[in-house]
């Protein structure tokens, strides 16, 4: 099992090999986002702002879990992995879009834009993946709390955060493959602030059906099974939790699980409306559009550390203590 990242992104290497020696020099022009234009080097700066705190929180979340016993346990495994993810997610797109945005930098190699389409579409389905073993240790933990030591042991925890990684990237490493088995001899001008999948694909001769069926069906398979099971998850807890004698302990399981909703409606409406307006959105605006997608690589990544990490309490309880640790020793 520990070997399928490995062949997968071999298999990625292999792929980039085999395209054709004559267009090795293949670039694309990334335009940012159409018809916002003149607007771009303004809307930069919230786009930093929100960069900046995505790279700060998670980074903070990965530390404040990494130097406290007290929070390695399955939930925080969990964090740090969604963390990771969403650490990868925004540096792989949002630096050169900052730069398309600020210093007119468009030009993006052929070899560069599979690697960022590759990383921004396998790292978002492995972040599905973790969303859902999240969902599956909230409901170990409220409804079969006296099971739930035994069954997320430490074996158990990697093998479900290698699962969503292999399951990633051994979907994403077929169509990228594809991406670079075909002939690009038009404009080389894509409509988009980063490499997306069908962008890419829509500047090929030829015919990309296959394309086209496999990511479609690829994506309506994994964010539809995903999200139903996930749904399931949060039904049983709430059954489980309207059962409660107890008012705190309902308010505070609600609490929990209000926050964990709020993240994957984040993650999944701009996600899945990106993706479809791609294919059939041909009557929204292009601006709009891009800027859904923009988003979707930015908003969750800035507000997973927040929702998910300081309405935790020992996450928070733990990094107020640093910043008071470091005041008194700024003071003395």
């Amino acid at each position: 099992m520990p070997a399928a990242p490995v062949s997968s992104l071999l298999a990625l290497q292999q792929c980039l090999m085999s395209y054709p020696n004559h267009s090795s020099s293949t670039s694309f022009t990334l335009t940012g986002i159409p018809g916002l234009e003149d607007a771009q080097f303004w809307i930069a700066f919230p786009f930093c702002t929100m960069y900046f705190m995505a790279v700060l929180g998670n980074i903070t979340l990965l530390l404040v879990i990494r130097l406290d016993p007290s929070l390695h346990l399955p939930m925080y495994y969990f964090l740090s992995m969604l963390a990771a993810i969403d650490l990868v997610l925004t540096n792989s797109t949002i630096p050169k879009l900052l730069s398309i945005f600020w210093f007119q930098s468009h030009e993006i190699s052929f070899e560069g834009c599979v690697a960022q389409m590759f990383f921004i579409h396998s790292f978002s389905m492995a972040e599905s993946g973790v969303l859902l073993t999240m969902a599956f240790d909230r409901y170990l933990a409220i409804c079969k709390p006296l099971r739930y030591s035994a069954i997320l042991t430490g074996p158990t925890i990697a093998k479900l955060g290698l699962a969503a990684a292999v399951r990633g990237i051994a979907i994403v490493t077929p169509p990228t493959c594809m991406v670079t088995s075909l002939s690009y001899c038009g404009p080389r001008i894509i409509h988009h602030s980063y490499c997306e999948h069908m962008s890419v694909v829509k500047l090929a001769c030829g015919d990309t059906r296959p394309n086209s069926i496999y990511g479609i069906t690829a994506a309506t398979i994994v964010v539809g099974s995903d999200s139903i099971l996930i749904a399931v998850s949060y039904m049983l807890i709430l059954r489980e939790v309207i059962g409660l004698s107890s008012r705190d302990a309902r308010l505070k399981s609600f609490g929990t699980c209000g926050s964990h909703i709020g993240v994957i409606m984040l993650f999944y409406t701009p996600g899945l409306f990106s993706f479809y307006t791609q294919r059939w959105g041909q009557n929204i605006p292009a601006h709009v559009h891009i800027l859904m997608a923009d988003l979707y690589l930015l908003v969750p990544p800035m507000l997973n550390p927040l929702i998910y990490g300081m309405r935790t309490k020992p996450i928070r309880e733990r990094v107020l203590s640093l910043l008071w640790q470091k005041e008194i020793q700024s003071q003395s």
